[in-house]
């Protein structure tokens, strides 16, 4: 990453702490951009150029670690199709973990701001979709079809228990561990107690391929 790009960076970075502080200080409705932009010490033309809403402010971190999960994966060698799979969740996993607060707060604005909340299952569709998408450019099969259903299923099977997780981690936060939960999900689908597409689906290969 260049100096340009790492400035850029830690700007954006910037925004959306001062931002967060300023959510979780006052409320997402009491919290205007400008003094969004006054915290972070940018103008609010600038801040736009980063950040189209309040919203995107709010889910950057979420986004981030969906997302990043993503790219990481189609970086990845290739691995059977449940290894991939308990992969990019403990990817994911291990990125929200490592800011518990914030996943928390994210949660909890979500639960009081329409707006917030909708933009964050707009997110959650958008991480299933990509990862879909890579599962059907990894899987091989003498059927088009049936490897983008595979796909499919996949990566809403992966939606669902990051979904579930998270979400029961927020909930109790002294009662639980996150990767524990994740792991007794994927204990569940690779032993049948919850259905999930095999590689055997896909004529002809065992694994999910790397780029």
């Amino acid at each position: 990453m260049g100096l340009r790009e790492l400035k850029r960076e830690r700007t954006r970075r910037l925004i959306a702490d001062k931002a967060f502080e300023l959510f979780s200080d006052h409320g997402f409705g009491r919290t205007t951009v400008e003094q969004i932009a006054a915290a972070a010490e940018v103008g609010p033309s600038t801040l736009y150029r980063y950040f189209p809403t309040k919203e995107t402010l709010v889910l950057e971190f979420v986004e981030e670690s969906l997302m990043g999960a993503v790219a990481w994966f189609h970086e990845q060698p290739p691995v059977d199709l449940p290894d991939g799979l308990q992969a990019v969740i403990e990817h994911v996993l291990d990125q929200l973990d490592a800011n518990p607060d914030r996943v928390r707060a994210v949660y909890d604005l979500a639960d009081h701001t329409p707006s917030v909340s909708a933009q964050l299952n707009d997110l959650i569709w958008q991480f299933r979709n990509a990862l879909a998408d890579e599962l059907t450019g990894r899987l091989s099969g003498q059927d088009p079809q049936l490897v983008e259903f595979t796909a499919s299923l996949s990566a809403g099977s992966v939606m669902n228990i990051i979904e579930t997780v998270v979400r029961m981690w927020v909930d109790n936060p002294d009662g639980v561990e996150v990767k524990v939960l994740a792991r007794r999900a994927m204990g569940l689908l690779r032993g049948g107690g919850i259905p999930l597409p095999g590689t055997a689906s896909c004529p002809g290969d065992n694994a999910v391929h790397g780029p």
